[in-house]
């Protein structure tokens, strides 16, 4: 804990190294986030009639390679963005959290009752509970405590917004009561745990370990319960290139049946061949088996079979490139990527809408712009919604003008790869 003078005091000199790791080095930058810290605290003070606390960090995510991997028990390599949610945040010495989110009305969490309540389902109240829960479960010490968080991550940016809010509470909970111990890798489980059983949706590991462990990491799912993960050594800033996320814009209201259609029809095709999960099998058995599956599976499951078994390798060889330091090939392999999710995976426009199709659009624009300097690809779930872009420095400002021209001013976000990720920021 740290006495707010002290720590506005920190933020004020604008030259700290630890802000620099999250928000880079632009003095503009680095101004803004000082000052937005600063208004956070501020409200902290005010609303929570305190004098000191922590300062907390958590990043976005951005998936890099294998696209609709993971719910196979594939690989996927993602990345921590610049983009963060942040918080104040001290203990309280009561059996409550209450938290004040900008923008959104404040709620409060009994931590005497910790049990799963499914009207709470799809509520911030119940992840907190749920995070809370699982880190007692694990033997922890929890604790009541106050927050107030702002929200640097834009909802529906594809960059997971909700995977960065939930290492955020871990982070907090660590370090208000555990002395920091929790590991990055089991602050994401517990998150994920969270998710699932509390919060009540579905969903794999890739986006909080990116959060939690920050920089670039690479996971394993083939043994979904203990996925292996691994954090590759690269320099992304070092590149010279700017990661681009553009939101192409598109409704996802009618989306959930495009999206569920594909771990059932990959999931098909590798009950063809007595497996549960297309990570059982390999291209060749896929490709030896297509003449007999015809008539049972569908053309598109068996071109996202093939879609999965490309991507699924493609990972391998993209984390050796860029431990090589060759970004040239990883380039080349993101194009492949992206490619790969077009023809085969088909996951960038939906079949019931196909006159509207503003990711196509995206990538065709990026390609324009980009081809042979760069590379692009669908990024997430695709159908609607965001692509993403590596774009060098000097083509920056016409790639972001030409896909703005379209999309609408501020659909391009320009990101980096930070290394830190859910974080106590230490000034």
């Amino acid at each position: 804990m740290e006495k707010f003078e002290t720590i506005l005091s920190q933020l004020n000199k604008g030259d700290n190294a630890f802000m620099k790791e999250l928000y880079g080095a632009d003095a503009v930058v680095l101004k803004k986030q000082a000052d937005r810290y600063q208004a956070l605290i501020d409200t902290f003070k005010s609303t929570f009639k305190a004098s000191e606390g922590v300062l907390f960090s958590s990043p976005g995510r951005t998936e890099i390679g294998g696209n609709h991997t993971d719910h196979n028990f594939g690989r996927v390599l993602a990345g921590a963005v610049n983009l963060d949610n942040i918080a104040v945040a001290a203990p309280n010495g009561t059996n409550k959290v209450r938290i004040n989110s900008v923008g959104y009305p404040p709620f409060e969490v009994d931590l005497s009752v910790l049990s799963v309540d499914e009207k709470a389902f799809f509520t911030s109240g119940s992840l907190v509970k749920g995070i809370s829960a699982r880190i007692k479960e694990l033997g922890f010490t929890i604790g009541g405590f106050d927050a107030c968080i702002d929200g640097g991550v834009p909802k529906g940016s594809g960059l997971s917004s909700s995977a960065s809010f939930e290492v955020l509470i871990g982070a907090i909970i660590s370090h208000l009561f555990n002395d920091g111990k929790l590991d990055p890798i089991q602050n994401a489980i517990i998150g994920q745990f969270a998710e699932n059983q509390y919060f009540g949706k579905p969903c794999g590991l890739m986006d909080q370990t990116a959060c939690s462990v920050g920089g670039l990491v690479t996971i394993d799912f083939e043994d979904p319960a203990k996925p292996i993960v691994k954090k590759v050594d690269f320099d992304f800033v070092s590149t010279g290139f700017a990661l681009v996320i553009t939101d192409t814009g598109g409704n996802h209201a009618d989306l959930n049946d495009e999206y569920a259609s594909l771990p059932v029809e990959m999931k098909s095709v590798a009950a063809q061949l007595g497996a549960k999960v297309l990570r059982e099998v390999s291209m060749d058995q896929v490709l030896e088996a297509i003449p007999s599956m015809r008539n049972k599976v569908s053309d598109r499951a068996i071109l996202r079979a093939i879609h999965f078994q490309g991507d699924n390798s493609r990972v391998v060889e993209q984390v050796a490139a860029l431990e090589k330091n060759d970004f040239k090939s990883f380039l080349s392999m993101v194009i492949d990527s992206g490619n790969s999710s077009y023809m085969y995976n088909q996951n960038i426009f939906p079949v019931n809408n196909v006159e509207e199709q503003g990711v196509s659009l995206g990538l065709a624009l990026s390609s324009l712009v980009l081809k042979g300097e760069g590379a692009w690809r669908v990024h997430g779930g695709g159908f609607a919604g965001t692509i993403q872009a590596f774009v060098p420095q000097h083509l920056l400002d016409k790639y972001v003008s030409t896909l703005e021209h379209v999309f609408g001013e501020g659909a391009c976000y320009k990101l980096f790869i930070r290394q830190k990720g859910a974080v106590k920021v230490e000034l």
